[in-house]
């Protein structure tokens, strides 16, 4: 049976009992007074009568606190808050973003769940959100090899074309390839006190630094356990196991997906995007992830990255 065919993909009420038991384990969590599994459920609570629903929309997923006597949903302090599309829907929207390996487009969003494009770029924006990792990592560790390299994509704001490629946006990525995770970062420029604290942060001292010949990791590299790099120019793609084919791979992938499937993209949403293409690598099937396990994962990281659609200080 394919995954769009189960209960929580089509039936409210299953769609929240679904969500409820990923994001509260243990019990529903009051977000009121944070009070957990002290609450009972409401049923038959109706909204308000209007045109389009004479008799209401029955309120689902409703609970009342015992200790602060407020009512919530699972919705609330999650990206699912103050959204009006049902909660299916965001289901089905989980699952295609997750499992499409070059993303989707807000276009075939809005076409394939019936919704305006307006809600379906911003219900893809809060989704990318869910996939952000704030987790640090420490790759490399036990003296591990780490690839790290950067790639430029779209126009930088402000910038003319013709100061070379300094005018194209620029992600910074890292690859473990012991893991076989990334992690990416959208950097101003590629001086190297601008990357040295980012590798700093995202490696252990042991780990072996693999790059291409650029210089802006020469200084940085002494600080790890080895630092060896292959020659583009020179036409050196691989001596030994020293190689950056492992990222180039990554950034094959993302590009792709930035160029075909959402073609434009600003400066202030990349951060974004790269975060969807970094969480769908690092649960990827070579990693023992499957596409409706990697939903349950993107849908378990929705709960406290509350997006608005316009921030309180704009």
């Amino acid at each position: 049976m394919s995954v769009l065919s189960k209960p929580y993909m089509h039936d409210e009420a299953a769609a929240f009992a679904h969500v409820e038991s990923i994001i509260w384990p243990n019990g529903p969590v009051c977000p009121h007074c944070g009070v957990v599994d002290s609450a009972y459920r409401l049923t038959g609570v109706r909204t308000k009568a209007s045109k389009k629903n004479p008799e209401g929309k029955e309120r689902h997923g409703l609970w009342k606190c015992r200790e602060c006597r407020k009512q919530f949903t699972v919705r609330k302090g999650t990206i699912f808050e103050d959204s009006h599309i049902e909660m299916h829907k965001w289901l089905q929207a989980i699952h295609l973003m997750v499992s499409s390996k070059k993303g989707i487009s807000s276009h075939q969003l809005h076409r394939v769940l019936e919704i305006t494009h307006k809600s379906a770029w911003f219900m893809s924006h809060r989704i990318r959100e869910a996939m952000r990792s704030d987790t640090s990592v420490d790759f490399g560790a036990g003296g591990g090899i780490v690839e790290v390299d950067e790639t430029f994509i779209g126009k930088e704001p402000g910038q003319s074309p013709k100061r070379g490629i300094g005018w194209k946006m620029k992600v910074l990525s890292l690859v473990d390839r012991d893991t076989g995770r990334a992690r990416s970062m959208v950097v101003d420029d590629l001086r190297k006190d601008t990357l040295a604290p980012i590798l700093r942060d995202n490696m252990a001292k042991e780990a072996h630094l693999y790059t291409d010949e650029a210089k802006h990791y020469t200084a940085v590299g002494k600080e790890f356990g080895a630092h060896e790099w292959v020659s583009h120019r020179a036409k050196e793609y691989v001596r030994g196991d020293v190689h950056t084919n492992t990222i180039e791979g990554y950034f094959s992938i993302f590009k792709r997906g930035m160029k075909g499937v959402y073609q434009h993209c600003s400066k202030k949403h990349l951060h974004r995007y790269a975060a969807e293409f970094e969480f769908r690598y690092n649960n990827r099937v070579a990693n023992g992830v499957e596409d409706a396990e990697r939903g349950i994962i993107a849908l378990s990281g929705a709960a406290g990255k509350r997006l608005t659609y316009v921030q309180p200080n704009q």
